[in-house]
């Protein structure tokens, strides 16, 4: 799944404070045995996104992306006040025109009852954190032209929609055919 929102976390620009001023709020990097828990938050992302139909990602290839002997992507989780509430996931990018990584969040989602405690604003915060530690020179995300709040959400963080870009992707039979050279004529 890409094209990823916030579940509607934003709730029209969530003000809060950072994950340290909120003592009930922790976040930690997930680790081997959370791929139930992170495939329980991706599985609500695509609901909200009304994409539950292209989920078919599994815990075991989970496990192997995020722990196996090279790892693509990382997770952040957030607990508050011990339970699990909502996760991001990114991977790093590289940008030719600045010569720097980037990190690409792939997927941001807070449980709806958690919404508007700035558990969201939290995770992007972190995840800045992450990129500015890592000399990136980027943060970068895509989300869905319908989802209003968490557009909001993002404007409200200083983010600004790369609006003369379009998004092209290759899945399935048009992946597999590029692959192996057969590609039908359009």
């Amino acid at each position: 799944m890409s094209a990823r929102g916030d579940g509607g976390n934003g709730g029209g620009g969530e003000k809060g404070p950072a994950a340290a001023d909120m003592p009930q709020l922790r976040l930690r990097p997930a680790e081997p045995g959370d791929e139930a828990l992170i495939l329980s938050f991706i599985r609500a992302l695509a609901a909200y996104e009304k994409l539950s139909h292209e989920g078919v990602a599994t815990e075991e290839e989970l496990a192997w992306s995020l722990f196996g002997p090279r790892p693509v992507a990382e997770v952040t989780l957030g607990t508050w006040e011990g339970e699990a509430v909502g996760f991001c996931l990114f991977f790093h990018t590289f940008s030719t025109f600045l010569g720097r990584p980037g990190l690409y969040l792939e997927d941001l989602y807070v449980k709806p009852e958690m919404r508007g405690r700035g558990i969201g604003r939290a995770l992007l915060a972190h995840l800045a954190q992450l990129a500015v530690g890592r000399n990136c020179g980027r943060l970068e995300w895509s989300v869905l032209d319908w989802n209003e709040p968490a557009i909001e959400f993002y404007r409200s963080v200083g983010a600004t929609p790369m609006e003369e870009w379009t998004v092209f992707r290759l899945t399935g039979e048009p992946l597999g055919q590029l692959a192996s050279g057969v590609v039908a004529a359009r």
